[in-house]
C-alpha cells in the first residue's frame, strides 16, 4: 500500500497577445482563453518514506527555467523531504499554451522574448498543486494496465512515413497505413481507494496539434480535453476531486491529423470551430480507452504495483558525446556535435504546421549545400577540421543555423535583412541589443531520468522522440534492467524536465524530414541518449550508497542583464507592431 495524493491548479495566465509555443509562427498569438490550462500533480510515498512527485502541465514543453525554479521552491518548502531526482515534470505539448517560458533565446523569438510573468504563474501552479497533493495523501493501491486503440479508431497517424519505413525492425507501411506506423498502446497507472478508481496517469504518444496555427486562444488541445472528460466521468461516479493526467509517450512522428492521400485537402476542411470539435473528439478517444482499461471495480484483473520508489537523474551535454561502438553500428569515433537546425526544420511539417514558403526553403537548401562544399574544399583553412567534424556528426543535414556557434550559413546571426520575416527582425533586434551574446540559443545540457515505481521503470526523456527512437531507448533500458528481476515493465514518458528538439533514429535521420532537421545534435543523437540511459539504468540497479554518476552538472547560468534585454515585458505592442511592419 502506498500513500498517494493528487491535485490540480489552474495556470493563471491572462492572454495579452503573446505568441503561443509550438508552431514558431509570429502570427500565432493568444488573445482569448478557450479552456483553462492546468498543472496536475500526483504524490506517491512508499513504505520507506520515499516520495515520487509527478506533475503534468498543459504546456508546449518544460524548460530549464521552469524546472530549476520549481526545484528551488520545493527545496525551500519541503527541505530534506524533497529529492529533485524524484521530481518528474511533464508537458502535454499543447501548441495552444503560453510561450516565452525559457531562458534560452531561440524558441522565445516569436513571443517575442522572455515573459517573466508566464514563468512565475507556471511555477506557482506547480508548487501549489504539489503541496496540495502531499496534503491529500491517503492509503491507495496502484495498478498498471495497457490497452491498444483499435485499428479503426481515428486517433493518430505517422506523419513521416518515409523516414519510419527506413527502420530495419519495422513492417514497412504504405501511405494508406500511416495509422499503423506508430505505437497504438496506451499505458496506464490507476490509483484506487476501496477498490474504486480515483485518479489515473495515461501515457500515449500523439501530438497535441488538433488545433492549428491560425487560432488565437489558449487551449489544452486533445490531452487537455481527455483529462477534462475523464475527471468529469469520475466526478459523476461520486469521486471527489479526481485528477487524470494524459501525458505523452513517443509522439515525435505521430500526428492527430490524417496523413496519406489528399492529406492537406482533408486537413483544410477542418477550420475554426471545427478544430475545437476535432480536438475534443480526439481527447474523447483517449479518455474512453483509459477509463475502459482501468475502470474495473475488481482491480485484481490488473497488475498491482508493489515495491520501492527510486530514481536516478543526470544532466548530460548532448553536444559533446563520444558514442560507444555498440550504439554506432560498430563505427569508431562517432560523436555528437553542437546543436544545428537543418533546412527541413524551417520547412515545418506538411499537415500539422507548414514553415517557410517553398521558394525560400529551396534557396536555403542551395545556400546550405554551397556553404558545405566551400567548407570542405580548403583543408588549410583555420576552421577546416572543426567543420569536417561538424559535418561528420550532422551527416546529410543541410545546416542553416549553427545554434551552438550562433551562426547562419557561417555568418554571425543578425546578418539576414529584417525585411525578410518578423522573426528575423526580432532576432536582429536582440542581437543589436546585446541580448544573446553570452546566452545559448537552445539547451545543450539536459536532464535524463529513470524513475522506479515498484516493478515499473519510467524512462523520462526531454524533447520529442519518434516511435522507433523511443522504442530503442526502452529496449536498451529493459536489457540493462533484466538483471533486476523485480522490474518487469519499462515505459517511456517524453517532454519531461526540459526541451531540446527531436530525437530520430539514425535511419530516420537520413531522410531529413522535419523531425531529422530538428534533431539538433546530429545523426548520433539517439545513440548518445541510449548510451547515457544505459549508464543510468546500471546505476539504478545499485544500492544508493554505491552509486557513482554525475549529479552535479547543470546548464550554465544565463546572464541576467541579457535575459532582461530579451524581455519584452510591457513592450509587447511595440515589438509586435515593429515585426508586423517588417
Amino acid at each position: 500500500m502506498y500513500q498517494v495524493g493528487w491535485d490540480k491548479q489552474q495556470i493563471k495566465i491572462t492572454p495579452k497577445g503573446y505568441a503561443m509555443f509550438g508552431y514558431g509562427q509570429w502570427s500565432h498569438r493568444a488573445y482569448e482563453q478557450r479552456t483553462a490550462l492546468y498543472a496536475r500533480s500526483v504524490s506517491i510515498v512508499d513504505q520507506h518514506g520515499n516520495r515520487l512527485l509527478m506533475c503534468c502541465l498543459d504546456l508546449g514543453c518544460i524548460t530549464h527555467a521552469i524546472r530549476s525554479q520549481t526545484v528551488e521552491r520545493l527545496t525551500q518548502i519541503l527541505d530534506s523531504q524533497f529529492d529533485e531526482n524524484q521530481l518528474v515534470l511533464m508537458a502535454t505539448h499543447t501548441h495552444s499554451g503560453p510561450g516565452g517560458c525559457g531562458y534560452e533565446a531561440l524558441y522565445n523569438m516569436p513571443t517575442p522574448g522572455f515573459v517573466p510573468e508566464h514563468l512565475t504563474a507556471i511555477v506557482e501552479a506547480i508548487v501549489l498543486s504539489i503541496q496540495n497533493a502531499i496534503a491529500s495523501e491517503q492509503d491507495t493501491e496502484i495498478f498498471l494496465e495497457t490497452q491498444h486503440f483499435p485499428e479503426h479508431t481515428a486517433v493518430a497517424w505517422n506523419r513521416s512515413i518515409k523516414a519510419y519505413n527506413r527502420n530495419p525492425e519495422v513492417l514497412s507501411r504504405t501511405e494508406a497505413e500511416t495509422h499503423l506506423a506508430l505505437n497504438r498502446e496506451m499505458q496506464l497507472i490507476g490509483f484506487y481507494r476501496e477498490q474504486k478508481l480515483q485518479s489515473l496517469i495515461s501515457l500515449f504518444g500523439v501530438h497535441a496539434t488538433c488545433l492549428g496555427n491560425s487560432l488565437n486562444a489558449y487551449d489544452g488541445d486533445n490531452k487537455g480535453y481527455a483529462a477534462a472528460f475523464s475527471e468529469q466521468a469520475l466526478i459523476e461516479q461520486g469521486v471527489q476531486n479526481p485528477v487524470t493526467i494524459f501525458a505523452q509517450a513517443t509522439a515525435g512522428d505521430v500526428s492527430p491529423h490524417f496523413h496519406g492521400k489528399d492529406q492537406l485537402k482533408i486537413r483544410n476542411q477542418i477550420k475554426g470551430e471545427q478544430e475545437y470539435q476535432y480536438a475534443q473528439q480526439n481527447g474523447r478517444y483517449q479518455s474512453e480507452l483509459a477509463l475502459t482499461a482501468v475502470q474495473q471495480t475488481i482491480p485484481e484483473k490488473l497488475q498491482k504495483v508493489e515495491g520501492k520508489i527510486d530514481a536516478v537523474m543526470s544532466y548530460v551535454d548532448l553536444s559533446n558525446i563520444e558514442i560507444p561502438a555498440e550504439f554506432a553500428y560498430g563505427q569508431l569515433g562517432a560523436k555528437t556535435s553542437q546543436p544545428c537546425h537543418g533546412t527541413a526544420f524551417f520547412a515545418g511539417t506538411p499537415v500539422d504546421g507548414l514553415g517557410a514558403p517553398k521558394f525560400l526553403i529551396k534557396g536555403m537548401q542551395f545556400l546550405a549545400d554551397q556553404f558545405h562544399k566551400q567548407k570542405i574544399k580548403h583543408p588549410k583553412a583555420a576552421d577546416f577540421a572543426a567543420y569536417q567534424q561538424l559535418y561528420a556528426s550532422q551527416g546529410p543535414k543541410q545546416i542553416l543555423l549553427e545554434a551552438g556557434a550562433k551562426k547562419i550559413l557561417g555568418q554571425p546571426i543578425g546578418f539576414p535583412p529584417s525585411i525578410l520575416d518578423p522573426l528575423i527582425a526580432e532576432m536582429n533586434r536582440q542581437v543589436k541589443a546585446g541580448a544573446i551574446q553570452h546566452s545559448p540559443l537552445v539547451p545543450s545540457v539536459v536532464p535524463l531520468q529513470i524513475v522506479r515505481l515498484g516493478q515499473l521503470a519510467l524512462v523520462c526523456c526531454p524533447g520529442e522522440f519518434t516511435t522507433i527512437a523511443g522504442q530503442r531507448v526502452v529496449d536498451t533500458v529493459k536489457q540493462t534492467l533484466t538483471a533486476q528481476v523485480s522490474i518487469e515493465r519499462v515505459w517511456l514518458a517524453s517532454y519531461c524536465n526540459d526541451y531540446m528538439g527531436y530525437v530520430t533514429t539514425y535511419e530516420e535521420y537520413q531522410q531529413q524530414a522535419y523531425e531529422g532537421g530538428h534533431t539538433l545534435f546530429g545523426q548520433w543523437t539517439l545513440a548518445a541518449c541510449q548510451s547515457k540511459f544505459k549508464g543510468l539504468a546500471e546505476q539504478l540497479l545499485l544500492e544508493k550508497t554505491k552509486r557513482h554518476y554525475d549529479e552535479m552538472t547543470r546548464p550554465q547560468p544565463i546572464p541576467e542583464n541579457e535575459l532582461a534585454k530579451r524581455t519584452n515585458h510591457g513592450n509587447l505592442k511595440t515589438a509586435v507592431s515593429q515585426g508586423e511592419a517588417v
